[in-house]
């Protein structure tokens, strides 16, 4: 778990009272645990709602997490300056492990699993947008810096056996292998991303996509499952 310095009044924190004298002073003393908590809630008091709480991210080294988030994972480390917004759950079932990176936006409801053999990484500067849903057991989930993921995505990077003669709840997981996102990808609306993909560095998935094979850096997919349609043009990344 990621250990910061306990707060103290440098030049950036006297232009934060000056410029935000509430929120400024109790973020200071915000944080995961009990105290943290009610410090951030405090700080938080007069902000406007959802992403109008984003600012106070940067206020801390250690972030804004919303007081009704819900942290339950022993090998979780974090970057600065993270935002973790209402009734995000992050999980640890059994095993495994969560590191997100510096400037990283987790909106509401949105939910990070793992279990045994499962390992998240979310790079610098990535938002994950309300309600994603993330299941990472029996492989790894890598998503890269600056990447955009829209609301209602998901993420497996594990599937469930299918044999007759055998409960679906008593079938084993098994896995094609782990999920790598590059570098500003852009997931578009529900889009579900399977076991085994690897998505390229620029790619951008339409809504509603079903990302079931590799695609590669810059190139446009779209479908059920999803397949190549085009590629990104210097006019379209700039």
């Amino acid at each position: 778990m990621t250990r910061h310095a306990p707060p103290t009044m440098s030049g950036g924190s006297f232009r934060q009272l000056k410029r935000f004298p509430w929120s400024g002073f109790w973020m200071l003393f915000a944080g995961r645990g009990p105290t943290g908590r009610i410090a951030t809630r405090l700080a938080g008091l007069f902000a406007r709602p959802y992403k109008g709480r984003r600012y106070l991210a940067r206020l801390n080294a250690q972030g804004y997490y919303s007081p009704s988030a819900v942290i339950s994972c022993r090998h979780l480390t974090t970057g600065d300056h993270i935002f973790v917004g209402d009734r995000v759950t992050i999980y640890e079932a059994d095993a495994g492990e969560v590191h997100i990176g510096d400037r990283v936006a987790i909106h509401q409801d949105t939910v990070i699993q793992v279990g045994e053999g499962g390992r998240v990484e979310i790079g610098t500067d990535t938002h994950i947008q309300p309600r994603c849903y993330v299941s990472a057991q029996k492989g790894w989930l890598t998503i890269g810096n600056h990447v955009q993921i829209a609301s209602n995505c998901g993420f497996y990077t594990h599937s469930h056996g299918m044999e007759a003669g055998e409960l679906m709840r008593r079938q084993p997981l098994r896995t094609k292998g782990g999920i790598v996102i590059g570098d500003d990808v852009w997931l578009g609306f529900g889009v579900i991303v399977l076991d085994g993909v690897r998505i390229g560095n620029g790619a951008m998935i339409g809504a509603g996509a079903v990302v079931t094979r590799d695609v590669p850096a810059d190139a446009i997919a779209v479908g059920m499952p999803a397949r190549v349609i085009g590629k990104r043009t210097p006019a379209d990344k700039s």
